[in-house]
């Protein structure tokens, strides 16, 4: 029987984020909620990670513009009740006070109720708005065999980058604890085993059940703190020589390839939201949605099959594109971007190196070019978007990192 068996596990899935590097796409969604590859939500990626790791009794704490987010968790995330199993969100109920979550940490602590009713041995606390594949089974082996109270997820980086993450200072004689946890270090020590590399903080960690209630009851009272899982619990376990660290390069997940099995980006900047989406449709995938081996789960609705079909003697094309069901491309061309449920392309028009999201419908003749266009929005027939910055700011578009970005509903002026 494998360690892991013998303790009960609950999964908590951290989604109470607002996103704000992420506006306009998260002005009327949390970030967990924002779609991603077409037909999923950011959370989708999460939650498959933790059901296809066996662990079946999940609570997402929300927060910041919930509805979207709670809807769909509520509709897609359905378990076998009968096995008591669950999927349920569980929004900000003030329980100790009136505030709301003061940070992750306090959002455990204010939910406390739920490790209680559900008596666990292992919490596993999952951060909702990254896109990777992970087994945390292996991770809960590890971390127990390791004896640790606190064990935290990380990836490799290069060592040159180790100013955009919280870094995992290992011990040098065993590189399994830690010995520091630095918050955008200037200057690092590499990896005993790999002196280019460091260890950034993947935001999901494994604990003892009682160990964690401990740690986030005692940082409430802490005056100074940030009530943060990285920023003050994990500090605090590593200053008790108690935490550990699981490497992401060990974690081997069923039917991912050597191109993929150590994909993990944070989408936490527009750029880097679009960088994800280009990673999909590479011809060769850094990141594959097509392992059927361990499935990223979510719900799109009742929509038809894509169809391409000519018009006004236009043929339709279609490159390196992801096209979600209910696409209709009548005579338009579609290269390198990515297109939700319900898009509509209409003739002549040529929409490049964008991601357009569910509902939205290109005009005849219209130009798209290093777009993000979120939902519902209509551009007009011969416009052009992406193609003039200035111009595109001057209508009261979003332009960063060289791409123009469209909120949901927003209007294209005339």
């Amino acid at each position: 029987m494998a360690l892991s068996s013998r303790r009960k596990v609950l999964a908590i899935v951290l989604a109470g984020g607002e996103g704000k590097r992420l506006m306009p796409l998260t002005a009327d969604r949390a970030k967990p909620a924002v779609p991603f590859a077409g037909i999923y939500r950011l959370i989708d990626f999460a939650l498959s990670n933790v059901v296809n790791s066996g662990y079946l009794k999940v609570v997402v704490l929300t927060q910041y513009k919930s509805h979207s987010l709670d809807l769909h968790v509520t509709q897609t995330w359905r378990m076998s009740t009968m096995l008591g199993n669950y999927v349920t969100p569980v929004p900000a109920q003030q329980r100790v006070g009136k505030h709301w979550y003061l940070g992750s940490a306090d959002a455990i602590y204010q939910s406390l109720n739920l490790i209680r009713d559900e008596e666990p041995d292992i919490v596993v606390v999952v951060g909702a708005d990254h896109v990777y594949r992970m087994d945390f089974k292996q991770m809960v082996k590890a971390h127990i065999a390791s004896g640790a109270a606190c064990t935290v997820a990380a990836i490799r980086q290069p060592i040159e980058l180790a100013d955009q993450f919280g870094v995992i200072d290992v011990h040098p004689d065993d590189p399994g604890r830690i010995r520091d946890f630095l918050e955008k270090p200037k200057n690092p020590e590499g990896l005993p085993d790999s002196p280019g590399e460091v260890l950034a903080s993947m935001g999901n960690y494994v604990f003892d059940a009682p160990a964690l209630v401990e740690a986030v009851t005692r940082d409430s009272t802490e005056i100074g703190s940030k009530h943060d899982m990285g920023g003050d619990i994990v500090p605090s376990f590593v200053r008790r020589q108690q935490a550990g660290v699981y490497d992401f390069k060990d974690n081997d997940v069923d039917g991912s390839t050597e191109r993929d099995r150590d994909y993990w980006r944070d989408v936490g900047t527009l750029g880097s939201y679009y960088a994800a989406h280009m990673d999909v449709v590479s011809p060769l995938p850094v990141f594959n949605l097509y392992n059927f081996r361990w499935p990223i789960y979510t719900s799109y609705g009742p929509q038809p099959p894509v169809k391409l079909v000519q018009a006004d003697g236009q043929v339709p094309s279609a490159d390196e594109a992801v096209l979600s069901p209910g696409v209709v491309i009548t005579g338009g061309r579609v290269r390198r971007s990515v297109l939700s449920p319900a898009v509509r392309v209409d003739a002549g028009a040529e929409v490049t190196g964008s991601v357009l999201m569910n509902g939205v419908r290109v005009g005849a003749g219209a130009v798209v070019r290093n777009a993000l266009v979120d939902k519902n929005v209509v551009i007009p027939p011969g416009a052009e978007l992406g193609v003039d910055h200035d111009a595109d700011r001057a209508r009261g578009f979003v332009v960063e990192d060289g791409l123009t970005v469209l909120g949901k509903d927003q209007v294209f002026p005339a």
